[in-house]
This record gives C-alpha cells, sequence and structure tokens, in this order.
C-alpha cells in the first residue's frame, strides 16, 4: 500500500503513524532504536505490506498491468490504490480528507528530527505538491506516476499507467474495496500481535 493507506491504518495514533510512514527507510532491526509505538508502526507497516503482496485480489489488479510494466506494476497497484481510498474518504473516515492530512503534515513537521534523512528531504516536497490531496484526483495519479517514472530514469514506462486507470477503473475500484475491508480487518487483529512481540522483546 501507499503513503494514504498507510497512514489511515494506523488508527490515529501518532507514534504508531510516524513508524507506519518511515518504515520503508528502516532496515532489520534498526527499528528497536525507537520508541515503543514508533516501533509498533515500523513493524505493522510491515506486516501491511506482507499481507498485500501475497492478497489474490491484489494480484489480479497487478495482473492487469504486467504486460505493460513488469515488476512495476505492483508500485502502480499501490498508487492507484490510494486513489480509491482519497476518493472515496467519507466512506472511511467523518474527518474531512483535506483536514485528515493537514493535520498529518503538522505532526511530520513537528517531529521532523527523529524522521530518516530521506523523509526529512522529501517531507517538505509532499508538502508543497500536497501530495496526500492530489491521489483524490487522476490528475494527482498522473503526477505522482510522472515522478516515479523519472525517478526510474524513464525505464518503468509508469506515466502512462492512467491509461489503465481510466479503462479499467470499475476493476480496480472494485478490488481496491473488496481488499482494503480485509486489510482493515487484517491490520487490527495483527496490532495485538505485534504489542505482544514487542512486550517480549523490551
Amino acid at each position: 500500500m501507499n503513503f494514504l493507506a498507510h497512514i489511515y491504518l494506523s488508527d490515529n495514533d501518532d507514534q504508531v503513524t510516524i513508524g507506519n510512514f518511515i518504515a520503508d527507510g528502516i532496515r532489520g532491526k534498526r527499528y528497536k532504536k525507537y520508541p515503543r509505538g514508533i516501533q509498533k508502526g515500523i513493524l505493522l507497516h510491515r506486516q501491511i505490506d506482507t499481507f498485500t503482496d501475497a492478497h489474490p485480489t491484489v494480484r489480479q489488479s497487478t495482473k492487469r498491468l504486467h504486460k505493460n510494466y513488469g515488476h512495476y506494476s505492483g508500485v502502480i497497484v499501490d498508487i492507484l490504490y490510494d486513489h480509491f481510498l482519497a476518493k472515496n474518504w467519507k466512506q472511511y473516515s467523518n474527518i474531512p480528507l483535506d483536514l485528515y492530512i493537514d493535520q498529518f503534515y503538522n505532526l511530520m513537521t513537528e517531529n521532523l528530527d527523529i524522521l530518516p534523512s530521506r523523509i526529512q528531504n522529501m517531507l517538505p516536497h509532499m508538502i508543497a505538491g500536497n501530495w496526500l490531496l492530489s491521489y483524490a484526483k487522476i490528475e494527482g495519479i498522473q503526477k505522482v506516476l510522472d515522478g516515479m517514472n523519472r525517478r526510474t530514469k524513464l525505464k518503468s514506462g509508469m506515466n502512462t499507467a492512467t491509461v489503465e486507470l481510466k479503462e479499467f477503473y470499475t476493476e480496480f475500484e472494485t478490488e481496491f474495496t473488496s481488499f482494503f475491508a480485509e486489510l482493515v480487518t487484517f491490520t487490527k487483529d495483527i496490532s495485538q500481535d505485534i504489542e505482544t512481540q514487542l512486550a517480549n522483546e523490551n
């Protein structure tokens, strides 16, 4: 899953949200240097990614893209799924999306000193371009895919994936809705297991 989903699945816990957001930059056991709540967020992020990558509905979505984008298909689906979360936000939260995102940006800014350097460097660009809010529009997804394509030195061709998004919009949205309901349940269930793991480690 992409940024917005990971943030949402942190259950409005500030420390878990920070950990969930920075997790891709924290390797192996390095999570242990962070406070307990951030540790939980990092481990939760890893569990979410494992569940997502193995899920048959997600694989159905990626298969639709595989011919044109190969191993980048999973990255694209993560981004497309964030689009549907943002677009249908009112189904998932009582907090308006723009306010929710502003609260997240404020949280990250207030805790900038504990973020990995890569995230510190990325955050101003994320806020200036309001990436998370832009996900709700196809035009915003196009900008994200353009940026991802540039980072792969134009090898991925990801910038054209909005063609498939528009062509198979209903299919992708149906798959997201079905999968995300399962992911929310999984996240709630696995959170207690992570708490137990951390209690045993510390």
